[in-house]
């Protein structure tokens, strides 16, 4: 299969597995690690970087930009640092229209090209904040070629939302600790964390589901199978794959990837 091709016809279970991982690893310290590892199946990427920037667009300059996770350190490559005031990409996030951006940095023309890796931004803008992944690899490797560049387009219509909610809850904990400073952290573990979100996405969106499909999409969206499912649940397959058309024909989406991208907002 080809990197042009579209997310939507990817049919490895490892790929579903390792993005219910990221889904419900979301406000969890895995989660750069997580989504590294997703990315970095598909394309050559050493490192990760998650931010998000509030800007004054007026000004023109960034009032705050905040780390949200890093992840892929390598030895040859030397890990980037938050990007600063004068970073090329600020006047990119001032200018975009889009909600999606991708921008590649191409490298140096001077002595230090040799050790400056290549680096591509996925960009999404809610109002004045821009939340930024940034992916890193090696010189020697040469840079993204523009079929990479289209797939990790593609992928970003999942990643961003995801990031984006990342960042929300990043955000609504730094607040809470600043009113009290005495409160327990929120647990990041908390197996029922993505129960409670997809209980309350379902709610809004006035949708009911069985028991049943609840469970078997649930399982999926946490990186279960279909084999695995069936065997938790005592029924064939072929169950498993009834339950989840029901459940997706009501949410008016198709297959596993139109429920990943649904539980995401995209």
């Amino acid at each position: 299969m080809g990197l042009t091709s579209s997310i939507a016809n990817m049919q490895s279970p490892h790929f579903y597995c390792e993005l219910g991982q990221l889904i419900s690893s979301t406000d969890h310290p895995q989660f750069a690690e997580n989504m590294l590892q997703l990315v970095g199946k598909l394309v050559s990427v050493q490192q990760l970087q998650l931010s998000e920037w509030t800007l004054d667009e007026r000004q023109s300059n960034p009032l705050e930009i905040t780390l949200l996770g890093r992840a892929g350190a390598q030895e040859d490559l030397p890990l980037p640092e938050p990007p600063r005031r004068h970073d090329p990409l600020l006047h990119k996030m001032l200018e975009m229209d889009d909600s999606l951006l991708i921008q590649m940095n191409a490298q140096n023309r001077d002595g230090r090209s040799r050790h400056t890796p290549h680096q591509c931004h996925l960009v999404s803008r809610k109002a004045n904040r821009r939340c930024v992944i940034a992916l890193y690899r090696a010189p020697a490797q040469g840079g993204y070629s523009l079929s990479e560049l289209a797939f990790l387009k593609n992928l970003s219509t999942t990643l961003l939302p995801l990031l984006e909610r990342h960042a929300q809850v990043h955000r609504q904990q730094a607040l809470k600790n600043r009113r009290d400073w005495s409160a327990p952290p929120i647990d990041p573990f908390a197996p029922s964390s993505l129960q409670r979100e997809f209980d309350e996405r379902l709610s809004l969106g006035d949708i009911n589901l069985s028991a049943r499909e609840k469970e078997v999409c649930l399982g999926l969206l946490t990186g279960g199978t279909v084999p695995q499912m069936a065997l938790r649940l005592n029924v064939k397959n072929s169950s498993i794959e009834t339950y989840l058309k029901r459940a997706t024909a009501k949410l008016g989406v198709s297959g596993r990837h139109g429920l990943a991208k649904w539980m995401v907002g995209a």
